[in-house]
Order: structure tokens, then C-alpha cells, then sequence
């Protein structure tokens, strides 16, 4: 029988019983509700006004769902709304909270090395561990920080970013490396505040990186741009931008390459691509754009 787990929202009270962790909402949100615009900086765009298109949970509480074995191929972490209806971690939970502050949804837990991921081409896209070559994927050494994606962005492959080579977008939400000192849940919701972007080049794919801080870590109201991550986390983000550069080095594949300067860059810049990834989020979820074999259920 599959265990199911309540394991995260967009915050609030922990509550725990027998297999089971409940994390109540502290605000409602309505589940597939006409999109909302929520202006976050109109200046950081070419268009006089750059807005976040949403959808959002209308509940006051969900659990995640597992099915199969961790570390087998049936192994699927589900997102399933207080009816038991599934959603899509990807597309139904909402990218903003307001005041700068966005969900999280860990995949991968730092000090852990199984490579796990959104399914964007199955159903409800749960969380499940990538495979190569009919093998399960691990990565060489342990990621040294919580990582996961955004919810409700996407890295449009049709889309050349000419301030970074011309480089396409990976067709994958955003993902976020979260630098808090807390060990995070697959399938958890943490509200975060980003801090700073990478731009990585994995084989000709742009795949951005944002840096963030969970809300709930002691140092986050001393962190909000990426001179303060500097100060409180020295070399943090060249240990970030190190780690992902070589982790594919051990299976005889090339260093991934970073552009911008191979630098991060600052918070704004961070936003300004969390703002376009989720322009391109919607404009596939209205099938403005192919959306091939993504799943936009």
C-alpha cells in the first residue's frame, strides 16, 4: 500500500499524527481560477508593465501522495488537494505570495544525491527520480542545498536568450537552490525570497539557477540581495556555480559552461527572469506556444 504523507503548503501550522504531516494554509487560494495578474516590478521589463499570471489552490490543506518505492522506477510523489483530487505541483500551486516572497517545492533535499524531478510529461507531473540508459540517476556526491523549481515557470526551448549566448530554454520549470541551513522534504513547500540568478549552459541549454533563502532560516531577514549572501554565506555562490559546473565531470561529460560573465547575477536580475519564465509559463498553459510532450494537466 502506498504511504501518503501530508507534507507541505504555501505555509502554516505543522500538525503531526501516525504517518502523517499536515501543514495548514494560512491563506486560501482558488484551484484552476481565471489567471490573476500580480505586478511585481513593471520596471525590470521591456513593456511598460511585466505581470505574474497565476493559478492557484483553493484549500486549506493538501498532502502529498506517494505511490511505489523510493528509489525504484514506479516511485511517484503526488500532490493531491482535501477532496483527494490531484493536482500538478508544477501548475496549480501558485508562483507569488506577494511582497517579493514565491513557493518552493523541494525535489531534491540538500546532504542527498538521488536525482529527483518534476515528471513535466506525466499526468498531475509528480515527482519521481530521472532515469538515463534504463538506470535510475544519482548524482556523484551530495547537493549541498535544498534544490527544487518554481511552480507555474517554464524555459520556453523555442525562446534564444541573447543576453545569454543565444542560448534556449531547457523546457523545464525554474529551478532554485535554497541556501538555508535546513534540510528540506521532497514534495515540501518553502516560501522563499531570491537572492541572485545563474545563468548555466548545459549543452547548448540555458538553465537558470536562482538562489534563494527559505523565509523560516535564522538569517533570512539579513539576506535580500547578492551582496549580503557575500556577506553572511561567504562563497556560497562560487561553491554554487562550482558544484553545477562540474558534477557531470565524474561520468566523462564536459564542465557546464555559465554565461553572464560567469557570474551570478543580483536579485533583480533574478526577478526579471522569474517575471519572463512565467509570461512563457502561460502563454504555454493557453497553448499559445507547443507545448509537445509537456503535460499541462
Amino acid at each position: 500500500m502506498a504511504a501518503t504523507r501530508v507534507i507541505a503548503t504555501a505555509g502554516g501550522a505543522l500538525h503531526q499524527g501516525n504517518n502523517t504531516t499536515c501543514f495548514l494554509l494560512k491563506q486560501t487560494f482558488s484551484l484552476r481560477a481565471r489567471p490573476c495578474n500580480l505586478n511585481l516590478n513593471p520596471n525590470l521589463s521591456r513593456s511598460p508593465k511585466r505581470l505574474f499570471t497565476c493559478r492557484a489552490l483553493h484549500t486549506p490543506q493538501f498532502q502529498i501522495k506517494e505511490e511505489g518505492q523510493p528509489e525504484t522506477f514506479d516511485h511517484r510523489v503526488f500532490f493531491v488537494d482535501n477532496s483527494g483530487k490531484k493536482v500538478s505541483p508544477w501548475h496549480d500551486i501558485p508562483l507569488q505570495l506577494g511582497d517579493g516572497v514565491f513557493n518552493f517545492i523541494v525535489e531534491i533535499p540538500k546532504e542527498t544525491s538521488a536525482k529527483m524531478e518534476v515528471a513535466t510529461d506525466e499526468p498531475y507531473t509528480p515527482i519521481k527520480q530521472d532515469t538515463k540508459k534504463g538506470k535510475l540517476r544519482f548524482y556523484p556526491y551530495n547537493i549541498n542545498w535544498n534544490y527544487g523549481l518554481l511552480p507555474q515557470t517554464w524555459e520556453d526551448p523555442s525562446f534564444a536568450n541573447s543576453e545569454v549566448e543565444g542560448a534556449l530554454g531547457d523546457n523545464d520549470p525554474v529551478d532554485v537552490v535554497e541556501i538555508g541551513e535546513r534540510r528540506g522534504k521532497i514534495g515540501e513547500i518553502l516560501k522563499v525570497k531570491p537572492l541572485a540568478a545563474l545563468a548555466m549552459i548545459d549543452e547548448g541549454e540555458l538553465d537558470w539557477k536562482i538562489v534563494a533563502i527559505s523565509l523560516d532560516d535564522p538569517k533570512a531577514s539579513l539576506v535580500n540581495d547578492i551582496d549580503d549572501v557575500e556577506k553572511h554565506f561567504p562563497g556560497t555562490l562560487t561553491a554554487i556555480r562550482d558544484w553545477f559546473r562540474d558534477y557531470k565531470i565524474p561520468d566523462g561529460k564536459p564542465a557546464n559552461k555559465f554565461g553572464l560573465g560567469n557570474k551570478a547575477a543580483n536579485k533583480d536580475y533574478a526577478l526579471k527572469v522569474i517575471t519572463e519564465t512565467n509570461e512563457a509559463w502561460a502563454k504555454l498553459m493557453k497553448r499559445s506556444v507547443p507545448s509537445g510532450e509537456l503535460s499541462l494537466v
